[in-house]
């Protein structure tokens, strides 16, 4: 069994003191509380110090908690508000469309699933609420790439690993496959990811018109795709420029259902209305 790093505890331990309680404490009161030596205790309250995890009053020599803390505590409420602000919608999505539909945000090098709509057939599903997805090769992750600069960076510099023979893999390629995402607003992924199973998703924006993630579906490439020949409801290529099957993308045959891409879409911009975008 790995061990714990005891300072890390011990500084996890610093901040929960902290956090409750009289909110300000000394130096003598926090060693006494952790049954520290005044030394350990100022050497943690120094690296907190430092990290901007906590301040001292210069007044009276007491600590409290830190500002950085206040920034990863909104990042994570922000996480939370948009999916409190997508949930009506995101059901809605899914009776409308009949797939599952799922929500999604850049974390670390890929996409974490914070809110996952079950297919409303009744079937067996898993809940994948927390799952990581890829950045190159799913829609969600093409939305966010194509509109984040951050996730950008991190699709472009990471491991574009091939999942499929459809999956886009090339430097070049991927960036046609960007560019074509922002000039149409979302993205698809047509057995990129996972084979027999097709993707579509649109970016979801804050009031400041800043990308905070993506909202798509996902379902049995028969349901989402439609064959060009069919003559109704399709819209633009899931392939990238030039592609024209195989190792490149999707064949060009794959075409999305217009009708699922305008729900996906309505479903992104009513998100994003609710957290007060009110342009994109």
């Amino acid at each position: 069994m790995a061990r714990n790093i005891q300072s890390l505890e011990r500084a996890a331990a610093v901040l929960r003191l902290l956090a409750g309680g009289e909110r300000r404490l000394g130096l003598s009161d926090i060693a006494s509380s952790m049954d520290l030596p005044k030394g350990t205790a100022h050497g943690l309250l120094r690296t907190l110090q430092q990290e901007g995890f906590v301040e001292q009053d210069e007044a009276t020599g007491k600590y409290q908690l830190g500002a950085e803390l206040l920034r990863l505590g909104t990042s994570y409420l922000d996480v939370h508000e948009l999916r409190s602000r997508a949930l009506v919608w995101a059901d809605d999505l899914a009776r409308s469309s009949g797939e599952s539909v799922y929500l999604g945000v850049l974390h670390q090098q890929g996409v974490l699933i914070v809110h996952h709509v079950f297919r409303p057939d009744n079937s067996r599903q898993v809940l994948e609420v927390g799952a990581m997805q890829p950045l190159h090769s799913t829609a969600l992750g093409k939305v966010i790439s194509a509109f984040d600069p951050v996730a950008h960076s991190e699709a472009v510099d990471g491991e574009r690993r091939r999942f499929t023979e459809r999956t886009v893999t090339s430097l070049e390629d991927f960036e046609d496959v960007l560019e074509l995402t922002r000039a149409r607003g979302w993205a698809a992924d047509v057995e990129e990811t996972w084979e027999g199973l097709a993707s579509i998703a649109a970016p979801i924006r804050d009031r400041r018109r800043m990308p905070v993630g993506a909202v798509g579906v996902t379902g049995a490439v028969e349901r989402v795709c439609e064959d060009v020949t069919a003559g109704t409801g399709v819209v633009g290529s899931a392939a990238p420029p030039g592609a024209a099957g195989g190792a490149g993308g999707a064949p060009a045959e794959a075409e999305l259902r217009a009708v699922l891409v305008a729900a996906v879409r309505d479903c992104a911009r009513a998100v994003s209305r609710d957290l007060g975008a009110r342009r994109f």
